[in-house]
């Protein structure tokens, strides 16, 4: 399963001048993520420079709204909104009633539902002073409108794929998930993005245990954390996901029932993994729920199945690798004890909001799906060993050097590290601006992609947040790179440039 066959890789010419900055990455009208060049970029993006936001032809979809999405959001607010509202439009009529829960909950405005008569289709409309409320709803849970949901509503562009070949293109993703995890199709369920799978497990969780807290186990990608602190009763943040922690998890359980527990493995941005043995002993004994996300994992180098209630992943990344189309799915676990409860509650709460032509181009694009982790495995691991002892480079993060015993204990066999790895620098407030500066590789959030990708990653995920993110041993100078399929001498050189420009910059200044 694990051989590596014989391919042609492209060199992909990436998008790193200052004068590229906005640009869509890749270059396609559904990107799902965007050019920002310069260190300054990424600030001016989270501070809504005008410098920068009047240049992004796009974004992550979750964060930013894709142009073709806030026209279909201008058209429904000029027609069903009163003055002084807006609107936004979700992919159904029980997603726009969570919607307008969560402003309920959180904001002080009435909110009103009006189906656009396409489909399901439905706007949210409120008082323009809570749109932060319905953008963090958005955002968090991932049900949204993808782009192509939006032109094919707008009339922009026509449909690509009928219902019946997107349920076809379905079927046979849901076999090649199951087919990777020795699972079956009935046991996995997909998703318009990895969020929207993470939140409908938790509201199964929710519907189970009500009104106990979750907890969450090693320092996450943001918005797995958001969704437990903004929509639950509670949540336990284990933020090392070390032995310690495991042992103060242990005592905790002790004396309170909980929701569930939610880990990635490996965890985002750190890459360390955590001891997912002890992990399901504990779930099995206490008898909650134990949710993984592996989506850093990919599938392909790790098997978390026998210990994991539900797999959670993002199938934008790796999954799809052209960064052209949002995805993510949820794989049951038969063989563990709450499989039947999990079961009949996800069924309930779960319904199919993968439009048709983004269920087409995510099957297409996952064809190739293990050759291509295959290779970006031989690829990240040869450049991480390049990298980690340049004077410049304090430390790098990559499960092969990060708790390796927990993460080699799930490996496949034949398996690699993954694509992920994170950089921390000797004086990082001077190097790591200025190697991010320096380097030339598409700079943007997202990962897993064929082509490389470079971030940093606090200032983006964290910004607002940046002395708790240090307080978890999360650097604000940490500098994320996620390898795509470019030859890996190509990479060292263009690394190692920008460190050895790094290096004799701090010389001449000295």
């Amino acid at each position: 399963m694990f051989r590596l066959t014989t391919m042609t890789f492209p060199v992909f010419d990436p998008c790193f001048r200052a004068s590229d900055l906005g640009c869509s990455l890749p270059n396609s009208p559904h990107a799902v993520s965007v050019c920002l060049p310069r260190w300054a970029d990424n600030i001016g993006y989270e501070e809504s420079e005008p410098r920068v936001v009047e240049k992004l032809e796009s974004g992550y979809p979750r964060f930013v709204l894709h142009p073709t999405v806030e026209r279909l959001f201008e058209a429904s607010r000029s027609r069903l909104a009163q003055p002084g509202e807006c609107c936004f439009v979700f992919p159904s009529p029980a997603v726009a009633r969570r919607a307008a829960a969560y402003v309920g909950r959180h904001g002080d405005g009435p909110t009103r539902l009006s189906s656009l008569g396409q489909g399901l289709l439905t706007a949210t409309c409120t008082d323009s002073r809570q749109r932060k409320l319905l953008m963090q709803y958005w955002q968090h849970s991932g049900e949204i409108v993808t782009s192509r949901t939006a032109a094919a509503a707008l009339g922009e562009q026509g449909r690509a794929a009928t219902d019946d070949a997107g349920q076809a293109a379905q079927d046979t993703m849901r076999q090649r998930l199951a087919d990777l995890l020795g699972s079956t199709p009935e046991d996995v369920y997909l998703f318009p993005t990895g969020m929207a799978a993470v939140f409908t497990a938790f509201r199964v969780f929710q519907r189970l245990w009500p009104d106990r807290r979750s907890v969450q186990f090693g320092f996450p990608y943001v918005d797995i954390l958001k969704i437990q602190q903004r929509f639950g009763s509670g949540v336990a943040f284990f933020e090392n996901g070390s032995d310690a922690d495991l042992n103060q998890l242990e005592q905790l359980l002790e004396n309170e029932h909980i929701l569930g527990l939610v880990c990635e493995f490996p965890g985002n941005p750190l890459l360390k993994s955590p001891d997912l043995a002890r992990l399901a002993a504990s779930a099995r004994r206490h008898e909650f729920p134990l949710l993984v996300d592996d989506t850093i994992g990919a599938l392909i180098n790790v098997d978390v199945s026998p210990v994991a209630d539900i797999i959670a992943t993002s199938l934008t990344k790796y999954f799809s690798g052209k960064g052209d189309v949002m995805g993510g799915c949820l794989v049951l676990n038969p063989d563990l004890p709450l499989y039947q409860r999990i079961r009949s509650t996800l069924r309930e709460l779960y319904q199919d909001l993968l439009f048709a032509d983004d269920a087409v181009v995510l099957e297409r694009n996952s064809r190739n799906y293990s050759e291509r982790v295959q290779r970006i495995n031989q690829t990240t691991e040869t450049v991480c060993e390049a990298l980690r002892t340049h004077p410049l480079v304090e430390r790098v993060d990559y499960p092969k050097y990060r708790t390796v015993d927990h993460y080699q204990t799930w490996m496949r066999p034949q398996a690699g590290y993954g694509g992920l790895f994170s950089i921390q620098f000797v004086d990082a407030e001077q190097h790591a601006p200025a190697f991010f500066d320096r380097v030339t590789i598409s700079k943007g959030p997202n990962l897993g992609t064929d082509f490389s990708l470079c971030c940093p990653y606090t200032i983006l995920a964290h910004y607002n947040e940046l002395d708790f993110a240090e307080s978890c041993g999360i650097s604000r100078y940490l500098i994320r790179i996620s390898i795509g399929l470019e030859d890996a001498d190509w990479l060292i050189r263009r690394f190692r440039s920008a460190l050895d420009g790094c290096a004799a910059d701090h010389d001449g200044a000295t």
